[in-house]
């Protein structure tokens, strides 16, 4: 598929009806795919249709907003943003873990919607040993090629899971044994008095609003990162690479 066809090498942006189907029957790997508003048209039905079995985030947009987004100008109503890479499962980044023979150590990232920042915490967390990265389908960047881009390539080299719900792939960790840490500005306890050589899971919210109440009720522990300046918080990235690099630390005198 070519550029002509509807695909953009750069953006990893696929356009058209019958490029979409083609990406859809070859099986690629696709993270959002935007159908027009109020087009009830059996073909873009259909796509959606298609969209969804396959795991991808179907969402409406006015012709005016696909219009801005389209790079070959052809986009007939419908544009598919593909992923770098195919998602695993929480299960997929448990066992990760189990095969290196190591405790797990994951970040929950709730709702970054940043592809920049994602991409900053898939590669600190690669860097740093995690073992995957678990990602809401709504309200958040997905495995995009600007994600991929900022991860420097690692995230080809980390599990990354996309769920439905942040609270049950929580409760599935707990379940595994695995404690869930909620980073908390402002409050919780301090990043240096808390323990994080045992199974963790790290939660990073989005910077405006940081964890949902029910994603922060979910966690054991909160914890925060001790501040001397006069800024109050950090952002979401540099906040994921200090925690994550205090539980290497502490895994590495263990």
């Amino acid at each position: 598929m070519d550029e002509k066809e509807g695909f953009d090498p750069r953006e990893g942006q696929i356009e058209g009806r019958n490029a979409v189907l083609e990406a859809l029957k070859a099986g690629r790997s696709l993270d959002k795919v935007y159908i027009v508003k109020g087009d009830t048209d059996n073909t873009l039905r259909y796509i959606a249709s298609k969209a969804r079995a396959a795991g991808a985030v179907v969402s409406e947009a006015d012709r005016r907003k696909l219009d801005s987004m389209s790079v070959t100008h052809s986009h007939q109503g419908v544009i598919a943003v593909a992923s770098v890479r195919a998602y695993e499962s929480v299960g997929d980044i448990l066992q990760t873990a189990r095969d290196r023979g190591e405790v797990p150590l994951i970040v929950i990232c709730d709702e970054i919607s940043d592809p920049h920042n994602l991409g900053a915490i898939i590669r600190t967390a690669e860097a740093s040993g995690a073992h995957g990265i678990i990602i809401p389908k709504r309200r958040s960047s997905g495995l995009t090629a600007v994600v991929g881009k900022t991860s420097a390539g690692a995230a080809e080299h980390l599990a990354v899971a996309r769920v439905a719900n942040i609270a049950a792939a929580i409760k599935e960790l707990k379940e595994a044994g695995v404690w869930i840490f909620g980073a908390a500005a402002g409050g919780g306890t301090d990043l240096w008095k808390t323990d994080l050589s045992g199974p963790a899971a790290i939660v990073i919210g989005s910077e405006g609003e940081g964890m949902r109440r029910l994603v922060s009720e979910s966690c054991d522990f909160l914890i925060s990162i001790p501040m001397r300046g006069k800024i109050s918080s950090l952002n979401a990235s540099a906040a994921a690479a200090i925690l994550l690099y205090e539980a290497l630390r502490q895994r590495s005198t263990l």
